[in-house]
């Protein structure tokens, strides 16, 4: 089942992104080399460039520079995953998480960013490389991330649900 993620970060990013670029739709390598091109000075000294990266609720692939904010590069609407991505020199996917505090996806968004790299036909990790556990916590309603297994929240101490909990 593929969910829908809203924007579920603080109110005032939401806002301050309203006159932020979205991020660019990747439809072909073609415009995936532009993109990268377009964002060479952002490279590491390896030649790989890390972006911001969203699956749009069309299950395109949008790229912005890494320091943009997810809900900015979805044009402010809901995702199918968000993370980072990171490119090497070539173009290919080395690297690719789910880590976006704006949407908190599940790792089982996966098959979205699979399913749009595919359509782009770039070469991929076969998963995420890093996957992030996201949960609101029920005591103090901050956003947490689960480390080690350990279902607690770091801020208030309350316990966290073992199930995704961001349904508005």
């Amino acid at each position: 089942m593929r969910r829908l993620y809203q924007y579920v970060g603080p109110e005032h990013i939401r806002e301050s992104s309203h006159n932020a670029p979205p991020g660019s739709i990747i439809h072909s390598l073609d415009d995936l080399h532009i993109w990268l091109d377009s964002h060479a000075h952002d490279a590491q000294p390896d030649g790989s460039i890390t972006a911001t990266f969203v699956i749009d609720q069309t299950g395109f692939l949008r790229l912005a520079p890494r320091q943009s904010e997810h809900v900015a590069c979805a044009s402010g609407g809901p995702v199918l995953s968000a993370g980072e991505m990171t490119f090497d020199a070539d173009g290919e996917v080395i690297a690719v998480t789910n880590q976006s505090t704006g949407f908190c996806p599940e790792p089982e968004s996966w098959p979205t960013v699979e399913s749009a790299l595919d359509k782009i036909g770039i070469v991929y990790p076969g998963t995420f490389t890093q996957t992030i556990i996201f949960r609101r916590c029920p005591g103090c309603g901050e956003r947490s991330i689960v480390k080690d297994d350990w279902y607690v929240c770091e801020l208030c101490g309350s316990e966290l649900p073992t199930t995704w909990n961001f349904e508005q």
